[in-house]
């Protein structure tokens, strides 16, 4: 059978929207960073088109051969990399503000974080469909002891990439994942809201323990709690309201050029935003530039086509009768909605910002990568499940 055409090719309308839009708001950046105005679109273009050279390749290969090789060398080569990134020497990496995310190859930077995930996501596919089942009752404490190496393995991983990477979105996003995944293995809701508290535990602790999250909380806080404030009585209101103590200018102009864009959008080319009020637009920002230029109707149309590729991945997973195919493709369309959602979400200050990607289209090569190696493993597996 032939792998899921009509995923493919969602995957790349998204891709080429990618490709528009970046060369439209990565103006500025080739300004700030004196390059040539084509720097970001052309890497852009070559990272979109190994993408979808890519998912082709995967979605020719027999899954029985090839995705168990494939997920266990994403997962163990991208963890060794992720644990021995620290140690390496700087020309091997680049650093920002103290955390090692990326290695150097060939002029371009990836981060293994990206490949990490899609591994992570096959490794506990592969193994919920053989240690875990239905509850059957059993009880939560038993839950818990099926549970624990997987824990270990998420704590140690959460500890790579929160601690020596500072990256706690992805540690959300994954966390998530997980939790999420758990359910579908066949794990009792009550064993779900017990791990969700305690995600959320230590959410709190990570957030606490580094002073810069602290201040992008207060930030996010100080542009969010009226809105909230004015439904809780006055004696209360009071006691939580913080000054603006960090002025959120990143989500208030996000959410002016969001507001600039109206319904149709001012134009392509024609937004204002992206002229050094919101840093590096193309990348974390990179729904509020569309926004502007293309309006409500322009991100509706996006959110459609996104939305449409989640429904062929889930359903791939419905119809996949191997469980870790089925759980595999699973985790696959959580990773991409969560990260899409956290963006959303961040961009628009309804949550603070963690400077995760919009899947597929925000700047940047190793997530888009990454992406499209999680999609084509998908695409393999579709050719097991019986797709219209």
């Amino acid at each position: 059978m032939s792998a899921d055409r009509k995923l493919f090719t969602l995957v790349s309308i998204i891709i080429g929207f990618s490709i528009i839009l970046n060369y439209s708001l990565s103006v500025y950046a080739t300004i700030l960073f004196d390059t040539n105005e084509f720097h970001f679109v052309l890497r852009q273009t070559i990272f979109g088109f190994l993408s979808i050279t890519i998912m082709f390749i995967l979605s020719q290969l027999n899954p029985d051969k090839w995705l168990t090789p494939l997920g266990f060398t994403l997962f163990l080569g991208s963890l060794t990399l992720m644990i021995a990134m620290p140690f390496l020497p700087h020309s091997l990496v680049s650093e920002v503000g103290g955390a090692k995310r990326w290695i150097k190859i060939a002029g371009f930077s990836l981060a293994p974080v990206e490949f990490f995930k899609v591994g992570f996501i096959y490794f506990l596919a592969w193994s919920f469909s053989r240690r875990l089942g239905d509850h059957g009752g059993m009880g939560l404490i038993n839950e818990f002891k099926r549970f624990i190496p997987y824990g270990v393995i998420f704590i140690g991983a959460m500890f790579i990439i929160a601690f020596l990477q500072k990256d706690l979105g992805q540690v959300v996003v994954l966390g998530l994942t997980l939790l999420f995944m758990l359910i579908f293995a066949g794990s009792s809701f009550r064993f779900f809201i017990t791990i969700l508290g305690g995600i959320f535990t230590a959410v709190v602790i990570f957030i606490l323990t580094a002073h810069h999250r602290i201040l992008r909380i207060k930030s996010w806080w100080s542009l969010a709690q009226n809105s909230v404030l004015e439904l809780l009585p006055a004696s209360i209101a009071d006691k939580l309201r913080v000054p603006v103590e960090v002025e959120p200018y990143q989500i208030g102009h996000s959410l002016n050029a969001i507001h600039n864009g109206g319904l149709f959008g001012v134009g392509y080319g024609n937004g204002t935003f992206k002229l050094g009020f919101l840093s590096e637009v193309h990348t974390d920002f990179v729904l509020a530039g569309m926004a502007e230029e293309f309006g409500f109707l322009g991100v509706l149309f996006f959110v459609f086509i996104f939305l449409w590729m989640l429904q062929r991945i889930f359903k791939i997973a419905n119809r996949s009768k191997e469980k870790t195919l089925y759980l595999f493709s699973i985790g696959i369309g959580l990773i991409l909605a969560f990260s899409f959602m956290v963006n959303a979400y961040g961009i628009s200050g309804i949550t603070p910002i963690k400077g995760l990607s919009v899947p597929f289209l925000s700047y940047g090569g190793s997530a888009m990568l990454g992406a499209a190696f999680g999609v084509g493993m998908v695409l393999m597996a579709s050719k097991k499940a019986k797709m219209d």
